[in-house]
């Protein structure tokens, strides 16, 4: 069965954790009405020497319990900044999230930039 982006939605903006050590969400997406792909890019040029920041991505086969999909941490400064969430094609009923926690330094913010693409059939 071929299938149609029947629609997208952009989620753009800049995550700014409030404190070390909290885990700060940059994107979180909730069951769609059917399957769906999402994909997106977080900036980690902002980080000094003395940052570290740990980026988490999770989903939520069941739409309801998160389990960490992957999980990858930087110390500043970031050879290769933008850092790639590559596409991932997910059940209509399950959620996708990904985090930024910075664990030292001085508090900075990150831009980021996703894209959800809502599947449906020809």
């Amino acid at each position: 069965m071929p299938y149609v982006i029947i629609n997208k939605t952009r989620y753009i903006g800049t995550a700014s954790p409030s404190s070390l050590n909290v885990e700060t969400n940059v994107v979180s997406i909730s069951p769609q009405s059917d399957d769906y792909v999402v994909e997106g890019y977080i900036d980690l040029s902002q980080l000094q020497t003395g940052d570290y920041v740990t980026i988490r991505e999770y989903i939520a086969l069941d739409g309801t319990n998160y389990y960490t999909y992957i999980t990858a941490s930087y110390a500043a400064p970031v050879a290769d900044p933008i850092i790639r969430f590559h596409s991932k094609t997910l059940p209509y009923n399950a959620a996708y999230k990904v985090t930024v926690t910075q664990t030292a330094g001085t508090l900075r913010s990150f831009p980021y930039s996703f894209i959800l693409m809502n599947l449906g059939l020809i």
